[in-house]
């Protein structure tokens, strides 16, 4: 969600006028507060499907002030893109949960906090604002929000949010003849997250690996490139009977992704 709405959501119309500033202004000083110890998903990368919502859990720590009421201030983490966070508007580079976080007091000035972040791809049947340019790599930051304006807190870790992927190996002929060649065919699809649709991967490296019966070892025979629309085609010899997969090691903006075994029995 983007965060302007759930600023003014969650504090109402003092705090969107606060933050109602030109671009090139700050936003007045909000609660004297620090934050620490971000972590968003348990330190995983972000991994989303072409239509499903996905919710993930948040944590962080606010140091306040032992004088400072904690129920004055609204608190949330964020992902963002830039140098520092700057809540403004558009705030197209800045993503935050439906809600604010919830905090418990561990101290006189220590709050440990949790909290929800939401992503929609534009396919979501609820609404969608996750558009597949925001792919990649993310900064966490937070923020606390009172009447008096708002206060940020800028490169506190790191997240990558990715487009679901899937792959796919089909050995044949099945079975097969010791020496004769087999042909490996797949595909590598990712989450497209305008669509609401699963896109072929196009000219991404691909290891094809084969596992012998009764081994729990996969060894990489070749790499191969997927085509304009994602497929995978290549052939080796049979040797011995087990199981081959295509394996890709994933990128910024893709988990990694194995596709499950294909047995072939080599008479």
């Amino acid at each position: 969600m983007r965060v302007r709405a759930l600023v003014v959501a969650a504090s109402g119309a003092l705090a969107l006028s606060a933050l109602a500033v030109p671009a090139a202004q700050a936003a007045p000083a909000g609660p004297a507060v620090t934050f620490s110890q971000v972590k968003v998903n348990g330190g995983k990368n972000i991994v989303v499907g072409p239509t499903t919502k996905v919710t993930v859990a948040a944590s962080y720590t606010v140091t306040k002030p032992a004088g400072l009421n904690a129920n004055s201030f609204i608190t949330f983490p964020v992902l963002y893109r830039g140098g520092t966070l700057t809540i403004n508007t558009p705030d197209k580079d800045v993503w935050g949960g439906d809600e604010p976080g919830t905090c418990t007091a561990s101290s006189a000035t220590v709050l440990k906090c949790t909290a929800k972040i939401q992503f929609r791809p534009l396919g979501n049947t609820d609404y969608g604002d996750l558009t597949n340019a925001l792919a990649g790599a993310w900064k966490l930051g937070a923020a606390a929000v009172n009447d008096s304006g708002l206060t940020t807190g800028s490169n506190l870790g790191s997240a990558k949010l990715q487009r679901a992927a899937t792959l796919t190996t089909d050995a044949a002929p099945e079975p097969v003849k010791k020496g004769k060649t087999l042909t490996v065919t797949g595909k590598l699809a990712r989450a497209n997250w305008d669509t609401g649709k699963w896109a072929g991967y196009s000219a991404q490296a691909v290891k094809l690996q084969f596992r012998k019966k009764g081994s729990s070892t996969y060894t990489t025979l070749k790499t191969v490139k997927t085509s304009s629309t994602g497929t995978l085609k290549t052939t080796v010899k049979a040797t011995v009977d087990g199981y081959y997969r295509y394996v890709f090691a994933g990128t910024t903006t893709t988990p990694a992704v194995a596709a499950a075994g294909d047995f072939v029995d080599v008479k």
